[in-house]
C-alpha cells in the first residue's frame, strides 16, 4: 500500500452536507464520499434554503460541499450565507464554472478549496485529503494571484449585498440579468407587478444602485453572472 493509499484508508470523514440542484449528482457524491472515506452520516440538499434549514436542525458536518449554481442563490452569495451559519466548517465549492474569476474569487472568500464537477476520482481523492490536512485545493493550472486585489475585495463586498437579498429579491435580480421585464418577472414568480417593483426598489437599495441596469452590470463586474438562474 503506497503513503497516498494509506493516508486515504486512515482517513474518515464521518459527517458532510452536499448541496447541489442535482439530486443525482448529490446522490452520486454521496455515493462516493461513503465509498472512499466511510462517510456515514451524509445530507443532500438541492437548494440554499433546504441547505440552511438542515443546518437549522443542529446538523453539525464536518464538511460542506456546495455547488454555485443554486436556483435561490446567485453567485457567492450561496456560499457567503453558508459560511455565515457555520464558519469553522470548511465548505469545498464543486462547480461546472471553472474560470480563474470564479475560482479566484470563491477562494478569496474563505473556501476550503475548488474542485471541478468533471474530476474523476483519484483527483477528488487527492483533493479531499489534501483539504482534510489544511491545504486549499484549486484545480490544475490555477495559479494564487500574488496579493488579493481590489477586484477580490470588490467582488465579496458585493457578494455580501447580494447575499443579503431575500429569496424573492435574488430571484428577481437573476431575471433582470435575463432581461425579463417586471410584467414577465411577475407573470414567472406569480406575483403582482406592483410586487415586483417594491421588490426591485428595496434591492437596488441594498446593491446601492438607481436602476435594473446598474444592478445588472453590477452583478457581471464580479464574473457571477454565470452563476444566476
Amino acid at each position: 500500500m503506497s503513503r497516498a493509499e494509506m493516508s486515504d484508508h486512515l482517513l474518515s470523514i464521518k459527517s458532510a452536507l452536499v448541496i447541489d440542484d442535482h439530486p443525482l449528482y448529490c446522490d452520486a457524491l454521496a455515493t462516493t464520499m461513503e465509498s472512499i472515506f466511510n462517510t456515514r452520516r451524509i445530507r443532500t440538499a438541492t437548494s440554499l434554503g433546504e441547505a440552511l434549514q438542515q443546518l437549522r436542525m443542529r446538523f453539525s458536518p464536518d464538511l460542506i460541499m456546495l455547488d454555485l449554481n443554486l436556483p435561490d442563490a446567485s453567485g457567492l452569495s450561496g456560499f457567503l450565507k453558508i459560511k455565515e451559519r457555520t464558519p469553522d466548517i470548511p465548505v469545498i465549492v464543486i462547480s461546472a464554472i471553472t474560470t480563474e474569476g470564479i475560482v479566484q474569487s470563491v477562494l478569496a472568500a474563505g473556501a476550503a478549496g475548488f474542485i471541478p464537477k468533471d474530476t474523476g476520482r483519484q483527483t477528488f481523492q487527492d483533493a479531499m485529503r489534501d483539504i482534510w490536512n489544511g491545504k486549499t485545493y484549486v484545480p490544475p493550472g490555477f495559479t494564487h494571484p500574488a496579493r488579493a486585489q481590489s477586484t477580490d475585495r470588490s467582488v465579496e463586498t458585493i457578494s455580501r449585498k447580494i447575499a443579503h437579498l431575500s429569496q424573492q429579491q435574488t430571484r428577481i435580480l437573476s431575471l433582470i440579468c435575463e432581461g425579463m421585464p417586471n410584467k414577465l418577472i411577475a407573470y414567472e414568480m406569480q406575483l403582482a407587478e406592483a410586487t415586483v417593483k417594491a421588490h426591485i426598489t428595496a434591492l437596488l437599495r441594498r446593491l446601492g444602485v438607481h436602476n435594473r441596469t446598474q444592478a445588472a452590470m453590477l452583478v457581471r463586474e464580479v464574473s457571477i453572472r454565470h452563476s444566476l438562474q
